[in-house]
């Protein structure tokens, strides 16, 4: 009897034991289970139908994941991607090369551009990069210059231009942007964005290591530049390239006037001089048309040398010819595109993929960084993105918000090239003379265009009074003190073909937007409830 209740006690423990490390076990698993769902995504392997590879599917769960994937990381992406990530947003940004970028354009940044960085709290961006100040232009022609400066005594010491080594500016962005724990940067090229009944969802992508991946989130922000292969579904893309640049590097030479960018009215069209570093000058030849002589075999350094090089300002031709010698010639070409968007539920587009100017005024980034404000104080009134139709009707009054900065930047640099360009029109010729003097004239003459110039003062119905005036001036050149029938003539059709180069600009900025953006019902509309 003793030994069968021993056996009954000894069974008893085990099986107590037994059950009591089950449980423990089942509990432990259902705990590990419940805190990867809370924090993690859940990946899902899909196979593309076309060429059968898999696709890793990231989708957010229980509300985690990114409030807005933003796809491409040059200057706008950088900086809206800072931006929102100060704000509180979940950020992902692809960008196709986290290298530092090798630039022959958007290297100078315009006051108005700077008051915009300092705004978005990212002036220290411009520090520790060689950047130099710019207190405005020098203006060539036939010999004779004038000095155009920036009109900045109502602002601090500190506000003026910069100028800079394109890729230092936007890795220090990007450094800056990734340095917030809600900011992920991550290298790769996004092939598609994800639409699911006329909503973009987010987008497909190719990591650097070739895995094809998909990511979402309720906004997806495109910003991936001047050559954008996403675009085309979001706006309607009318892209003129009327000229290239042939970009040079001077070394240690000394501008005619420091601290200034330098514009040469020469044939057949301007040259640009700029600082952009404390021991480089930046050359820009522009080239008119898509075709420009080759640089392989020869015929890009004898045009330079021949037709050029004599145009250029005595004080840099050494140094010009130098760099022609040492054979570090590029082009890239000029492109231009009015902003003519698709309202599209989920998606929004930026930066150059969104709108183009001339670079003649150097007006990208300060365009870029001002959209960048609009977008942000549109924003932060919304805590729950994923309402994606009404964000989109909100979101409308963007386009309207932004023209009093892009459509003045952007007609001014449309009706800048053309009248700076050379013609054999002796009315155009005109114009580009009348246009030189009167900038000549100073005071209100000068510090009027050049505040438009600069962003200080973006006022659409500024540039078309100073337009016109130059017009004007140009004809009251030609009557006095005694006119002739030819030059009444030529008078006639110089004031005649003003409105030809500027209305079409205007136009397609938008009139109603640019000059009476009170009238866009979109611009009263409420951010939707959360």
């Amino acid at each position: 009897m003793v030994m069968v209740s021993d056996n009954y006690i000894v069974g008893t423990f085990l099986v107590s034991l037994f059950g009591f490390v089950s449980l423990f076990i089942l509990r432990r698993n259902n705990k590990s289970k419940k805190k990867m769902e809370k924090g993690s995504r859940e990946f899902n392997i899909q196979t593309d139908a076309v060429n059968g590879t898999d696709i890793r599917e990231c989708a957010p769960e229980n509300g985690s994941g990114d409030d807005v994937i933003i796809v491409g990381a040059g200057v706008a992406g950088a900086a809206l991607a800072q931006t929102l990530g100060k704000d509180g947003r979940r950020v992902h940004v692809i960008e196709r090369d986290l290298t530092e970028p090798d630039r022959i354009v958007g290297e100078l940044l315009q006051p108005g551009g700077y008051l915009k960085l300092v705004e978005l709290g990212l002036e220290d961006c411009v520090e520790e990069i060689d950047a130099q100040r710019v207190l405005g232009y020098a203006l060539f022609k036939d010999g004779r210059n004038t000095r155009l400066s920036y009109p900045l005594e109502k602002f601090h010491a500190d506000v003026a231009g910069r100028s800079f080594h394109n890729g230092r500016f936007i890795q220090r962005m990007r450094e800056k942007a990734a340095t917030l724990p809600n900011v992920r940067l991550e290298q790769g090229t996004v092939t598609s964005l994800l639409e699911e009944n006329g909503t973009i969802r987010g987008v497909q992508y190719k990591t650097k290591d070739g895995q094809e991946l998909r990511a979402y989130a309720p906004l997806t922000i495109v910003c991936d530049g001047c050559f954008s292969n996403l675009r085309r579904s979001l706006c309607n893309p009318k892209v003129d390239v009327p000229s290239c640049f042939v970009g040079l590097v001077l070394e240690n030479s000394e501008l005619p006037f420091s601290n200034h960018g330098h514009v040469i009215l020469a044939d057949p069209s301007p040259i640009l001089f700029y600082p952009i570093s404390s021991t480089e000058v930046r050359c820009l030849v522009e080239v008119p048309g898509q075709k420009v002589p080759s640089v392989a075999n020869g015929e890009m350094a004898n045009y330079l040398k021949t037709v050029v090089a004599p145009q250029v300002p005595p004080e840099l031709h050494d140094a010009f010819i130098a760099a022609v010698d040492k054979g570090n010639i590029r082009t890239m070409p000029n492109r231009s595109m009015p902003a003519d968007p698709h309202p599209t539920p989920g998606a929004l587009l930026m930066g150059d993929a969104f709108n183009m100017r001339h670079p003649l005024t150097g007006g990208g980034m300060t365009v870029a960084l001002s959209d960048i404000v609009v977008l942000r104080d549109l924003l932060r009134p919304l805590h729950d993105l994923h309402d994606a139709a009404s964000l989109t009707k909100y979101l409308e009054s963007f386009y309207t918000l932004r023209k009093p900065v892009a459509s003045t930047i952007n007609t001014l640099a449309g009706a800048l090239y053309k009248v700076f360009s050379a013609s054999p029109d002796q009315a155009r010729k005109e114009m580009r003379e009348a246009c030189f003097d009167y900038l000549s004239l100073g005071g209100i003459f000068s510090t009027g265009p050049v505040a438009l110039l600069s962003g200080l003062n973006p006022r659409p119905l500024s540039l078309v009074l100073h337009f016109f005036a130059v017009a004007i001036y140009g004809v009251g050149r030609l009557l006095l003190p005694f006119p002739s029938l030819q030059r009444m003539w030529i008078g006639a059709r110089l004031i005649s073909s003003a409105p030809g180069i500027i209305f079409p600009i205007i136009k397609a900025e938008g009139v109603r937007q640019m000059f009476f953006p009170a009238t866009v019902p979109a611009l009263y509309r409420a951010p939707p409830l959360d």
